[in-house]
């Protein structure tokens, strides 16, 4: 996003991971878990102090740290995973309205990050499945929400694939066979690779520009037809 022009303020709590991507980027940094319904009055002040406005916003936050089947799961770890991966997002999407409504013509885009795994569910991954199908409903009600109350707020779902991304690399590296965990990972899709964070990203890009002002409520699957179908017998 900052290579197509924009000025992005992210939020996380790594503070040491974020370092060198803002100096890399020139991204801002502010430290808060989206979860944390009081802390995103900060970040609102940040964002509005800094820049006056809020033009896109990509609720990105998520894990499937601890998730199990729907017979193992903790209740422990359920609630961790709502918090993030569903109360988390309806936080990010919630305080993107209140901003953009502020903007002149009451303009933006939200894109929210939900999975493949919305529309193909994990049966030892029950948490994770459900919020991000939750998600996609989620998002198709706040964009009925806003073009009903008569602003021009923009919001939609994007369902990645298996990404080519830090933490997948590690999971690989870290099997006893790297390059058959690959192939694994890699054979999900009938286009037998992985995405890019350049497509996820280019995705992302197009849905927040003025070439998408009419894509609202949308799911966009961007997983190599992963989850199309399957060949005949």
């Amino acid at each position: 996003m900052t290579g197509e022009g924009a000025k992005v303020v992210f939020t996380g709590s790594r503070e040491d991971a974020a370092r060198p991507l803002c100096q890399e980027t020139g991204a801002t940094f502010v430290s808060h878990r989206v979860q944390d319904a009081e802390g995103w009055e900060e970040v609102t002040r940040r964002i509005m102090n800094d820049h006056g406005r809020l033009d896109i916003a990509f609720a990105n936050a998520g894990t499937e740290k601890n998730d199990a089947s729907v017979e193992d799961v903790s209740l422990e770890a359920w609630n961790t995973l709502v918090a993030i991966n569903q109360t988390g997002v309806m936080l990010t999407v919630q305080n993107a309205i209140r901003m953009m409504k502020q903007n002149e013509g009451q303009t933006g885009s939200i894109i929210v990050n939900s999975s493949m795994n919305a529309r193909a569910a994990m049966g030892n991954f029950v948490a994770y499945s459900v919020t991000k199908a939750a998600i996609c409903a989620l998002a198709k009600s706040a964009a009925i929400h806003c073009g009903k109350s008569g602003y021009k707020i923009r919001v939609n779902a994007i369902l990645p694939g298996v990404v080519e991304t830090d933490i997948i690399a590690n999971i690989i590296n870290s099997q006893p066979d790297p390059e058959a965990t690959r192939a694994i990972y890699e054979g999900m899709s009938p286009m037998n690779r992985l995405a890019s964070l350049d497509e996820i990203s280019g995705l992302v890009a197009y849905l927040s520009s003025d070439e998408a002002a009419f894509i609202s409520g949308g799911e966009y699957v961007i997983d190599g037809a992963t989850t199309a179908g399957m060949m005949g017998v």
